[in-house]
């Protein structure tokens, strides 16, 4: 039994646009498509439970104008839809734990509403044990068309990371982008001149080093072109600059917790944050 794509919708044009990027990868993953939706926990105050009560039925309305659309745009697509009952973060996370992967919509730094940046996206991108794809609203362009780019560790090769990406990669007919970025020092804030050159003259061994990691990836998906891009500087930045040209973003998330609980790294953070385009953040021990 195929599981769905699972979408979480709030009424903002991300979440509309985070269906339709989900009903594209459901027709080339052979699912279905299931839109859900979380209400808020009842307020205290009584003056608000009103307007708490009518949220249903705008949610319901909502949830069935985006399923027909979605079944107009791509005729044949199976597309289900349901209220959570529960809050967002456990309803999502339980409702993503039920399909393929979960995808939300994303709104850019500085917003204060919709799923992503307030704590209900983030909460709930740190703990699912699925991948997580999160979309901007398309722009005028469309849905964006390139490479899929992919943060790599050399040292640290995570399969999960690297198999998502070559999957979608070969979904898309596209190459795939292998980024490793050789971390600055501390001290190079301090100028150029104290940055070690050794660094640059590196380089060339840890291209190296990342073609030999992707051998067995080549081999087993052919059809994607694999490119290896090697960097020196910040991790996050060179991703998210790379961005600009992709399909996707995929980085990695380890599913370890903190004592502080549930954690992303500072690299998916600030990709998450500032990436153009779609980002799929893959969890891994």
């Amino acid at each position: 039994m195929t599981r769905s794509i699972v979408v979480g919708l709030d009424g903002t044009e991300q979440a509309k646009a985070a269906a339709e990027w989900a009903a594209e990868e459901a027709l080339l993953r052979g699912t279905d498509v299931h839109l859900v939706y979380a209400k808020e926990p009842v307020p205290e105050a009584a003056l608000s439970l009103v307007a708490w009560e009518s949220e249903e039925p705008w949610a319901r309305d909502m949830m069935a104008r985006t399923a027909e659309g979605l079944r107009e745009h791509h005729p044949g697509l199976s597309v289900t839809s349901r209220m959570l009952p529960s809050a967002p973060v456990p309803g999502l996370v339980a409702a993503a734990e039920e399909g393929e992967l979960l995808v939300l919509g994303s709104r850019a730094l500085g917003s204060v509403t919709g799923y992503l940046l307030g704590s209900v996206g983030l909460t709930v991108a740190g703990v699912v044990e699925r991948p997580v794809v999160l979309v901007r609203a398309v722009g005028a362009g469309g849905t964006p068309r390139g490479p899929v780019v992919v943060g790599a560790d050399v040292r640290q090769p995570v399969d999960p990371v690297l198999g998502f990406a070559f999957e979608e990669a070969a979904r898309r007919h596209t190459r795939v982008l292998v980024v490793y970025v050789q971390q600055l020092p501390l001290h190079a804030g301090m100028g150029p001149a104290m940055v070690p050159d050794f660094r640059l003259s590196m380089v060339p061994e840890i291209k190296r080093s990342v073609e030999v990691m992707l051998e067995p990836w080549r081999t087993k998906y052919p059809e994607a072109e694999a490119v290896a891009r090697v960097a020196v500087g910040s991790a996050g930045l060179e991703l998210v600059a790379v961005a600009r040209e992709a399909s996707l973003v995929v980085v990695g998330r380890r599913t370890r917790r903190s004592t502080l609980g549930a954690h992303i790294g500072s690299v998916a953070h600030a990709v998450l944050h500032h990436s153009p385009v779609p980002v799929a953040l893959v969890p891994h021990d």
